[in-house]
């Protein structure tokens, strides 16, 4: 016999591939698919494994670390990482064909000393600061960039793959300005490249709401995060639903215990709720260690034996207490899943909570086995 895990995320492998189809019905470009922070709290060898069986060879992950963990099962196709330290290990990023953002003076100089040291080139990115106002070189430094970089590709320390920025306010499509002035300070970047006899393979601008507001964005390479997993990057403007979007993940839990009450009785701690009948409350084993925000204490609620059970007291780290008059121990709460099955949200579990759709996946923890089904 196996231990059964008490909460899982079921991952579906078919709506992967439903916002894999509506990326492409929106882009002709390439695709990156972006599987930062463990593939978006979905299980990033699981997600880059689709990715690539869905024809797609670019993966993007924020930190190096994540990427040079990913390298070792994931070993074909392109892998970009754009945060890291100086003094990272940049000679094991180039020896395992890692594609290295440029973004600073100093990672130019520690990659082609990195480069140099391992005798073969590095693949960088130059990202330029358009808008975003976070990482990127200013417009103003990029000739001396492209004179250094075009002497260092020169030489064979460095392979200059693309030119890459960000966008700050492509979230809202009514609102066009400021992704038009990104755009307009793209262009000018890569007019500076030209000027300076720099060729440019790859030029990438948009994410995921680039890619369904603004195709002026596109380029040769568009980055799909949040809209690959099954959720609008803005669900006031448009929901998943209107997208054509499904999320990928549920996530479950098995009742554990359950106790009828009278009422009066105070629930979990801090008594901040108290019975005001007699009910039976049921135990979930999952709890803020695993991502689930005390925030939904006493406000949201699981859907078990097809009725709503709202959450009565707080959230503790491993469990949580709900009320609902015909469970049993072994019955199976839903905590979030697509909305055609009649289950809250993870946009629902955001808003009662206060933050991003984002949020609710990226922070669910490890003791949570993700499970491709379908």
């Amino acid at each position: 016999m196996t231990n059964k895990a008490p909460a899982r995320a079921l991952i579906s492998r078919r709506a992967f591939e439903q916002n894999v189809a509506v990326v492409r019905h929106h882009t002709t470009s390439k695709l990156m698919a972006i599987v930062k922070a463990n593939g978006y709290g979905h299980g990033v060898e699981l997600i880059a494994q689709w990715a690539w069986e869905a024809g797609i060879d670019w993966l993007g992950l924020a930190q190096l670390n994540e990427a040079l963990a990913l390298r070792q099962t994931h070993t074909h196709g392109h892998i970009l990482a754009w945060i890291f330290a100086p003094g990272s290990d940049f000679q094991r990023a180039i020896e395992q064909n890692i594609d290295l953002s440029v973004g600073a003076t100093w990672a130019i100089d520690e990659i082609a000393a990195a480069a140099r040291a391992c005798g073969r080139p590095a693949r960088i990115h130059i990202k330029v600061d358009t808008g975003m106002t976070r990482g990127g070189f200013d417009l103003d430094q990029l000739p001396s960039v492209f004179a250094r970089v075009k002497a260092l590709a020169a030489e064979g320390i460095v392979d200059i793959i693309g030119l890459w920025s960000h966008l700050a306010c492509a979230d809202d499509p009514r609102s066009d300005a400021a992704t038009t002035e990104q755009v307009e300070c793209f262009e000018a970047a890569r007019e500076y490249a030209r000027q300076a006899g720099v060729t440019i393979p790859l030029c990438h601008l948009a994410a995921s709401s680039g890619i369904l507001w603004h195709p002026q964005t596109h380029y040769d390479m568009v980055r799909p995060g949040i809209v690959l997993y099954g959720l609008s990057p803005n669900p006031q403007c448009a929901t998943a639903s209107d997208l054509g979007l499904e999320p990928l993940m549920t996530l479950e839990a098995d009742v554990i215990l359950t106790r009828e009450v009278p009422s009066g009785v105070g629930v979990s701690y801090g008594h901040t709720h108290i019975t005001d009948q007699p009910t039976r409350l049921a135990v979930v084993p999952v709890g803020y260690a695993d991502g689930i925000s005390r925030h939904a204490s006493n406000t949201l609620s699981v859907t078990l034996n097809g009725d709503q059970a709202p959450i009565r007291g707080v959230v503790c780290m491993d469990q949580f207490v709900v009320e609902a008059p015909t469970a049993q121990a072994g019955d199976t709460a839903v905590l979030f899943g697509p909305h055609k099955h009649g289950y809250l949200t993870a946009d629902d579990w955001a808003e009662k909570t206060d933050t991003i759709n984002y949020e609710i996946f990226c922070n669910l923890g490890p003791r949570i086995p993700r499970i491709p089904v379908d």
